[in-house]
C-alpha cells in the first residue's frame, strides 16, 4: 500500500492519497496540516517504526474503510463492506493500542509530559521507545522543511530494503 502526504500551508484537514494493493485508492481526511505532521503520518512512521502489524494503517492495507475514507477509483472487492466491519470488530483493541502508542511517541517527540504509567502501557522497550522518538523528531523537522504542496510518501509496510538510513528520509518530493 502507498500512502501520498501532501503538505498544505496551514491547519486544515488534509487529505492523504491511500493505494492499496488491491488497486483500490482512497483519499483520507485526518487532522494536521501547516509545519505540523499530520495525525495520519504520525501514525504509519510509529507504526512502522514500532512494527505494530495490526494498527491503523494495517487495518487498512487489509481492507479496513474508516468513516474519514471516501472511495477515488479501483474495483472494490465483494463483501468489502462486511470485511471491513468484521476486521473493525476483531481489531478494535489493537487500533486503540496503536492510538495509544502514536499518542505517546508523539508526546515524547515534541518533550511533552508523559506519566510512567503511559510508557509501561505501551508494552515497547525503552530502546525501541527511544528510537521511535527520534525517528519521529527528525521526520518533524523534515515535514516541516517540506515546501508548501511537497508530498512525502509512505510505502506499507515499508520494505526492508526502502527503511531510510539515520539521517536520511526517502520519498520526500518539492
Amino acid at each position: 500500500m502507498r500512502m501520498t502526504f501532501t503538505r498544505i500551508a496551514d491547519r486544515r484537514p488534509v487529505e492523504t492519497l491511500v493505494e492499496r494493493d488491491d488497486g483500490v485508492v482512497f483519499a483520507m481526511r485526518g487532522a494536521g496540516g501547516g509545519a505540523d505532521l499530520p495525525h495520519d503520518l504520525v501514525h504509519a512512521l510509529v507504526e512502522a517504526e514500532l512494527r505494530v502489524p495490526d494498527g491503523v494503517w494495517g487495518c487498512v492495507a487489509d481492507g479496513v474503510v474508516w468513516g474519514s475514507m471516501r472511495h477515488v477509483s479501483g474495483r472494490r472487492p465483494p463483501h468489502a463492506a462486511d470485511r471491513s466491519a468484521r476486521l473493525k470488530r476483531e481489531r478494535a483493541s489493537a487500533v486503540q493500542h496503536a492510538e495509544a502508542l502514536a499518542d505517546l511517541v508523539a508526546r515524547l517527540a515534541r518533550g511533552a509530559e508523559v506519566l510512567p504509567s503511559q510508557r509501561a502501557a505501551a508494552g515497547v522497550p525503552e530502546a525501541r521507545l527511544s528510537a521511535a522518538v527520534e525517528a519521529l523528531r527528525a521526520a518533524a523537522a523534515d515535514w516541516a522543511g517540506l515546501p508548501v504542496g511537497g508530498t512525502w510518501v509512505v510505502q506499507w509496510p515499508a520494505p526492508p530494503e526502502r527503511r531510510p538510513a539515520r539521517g536520511g528520509r526517502p520519498g520526500r518530493s518539492g
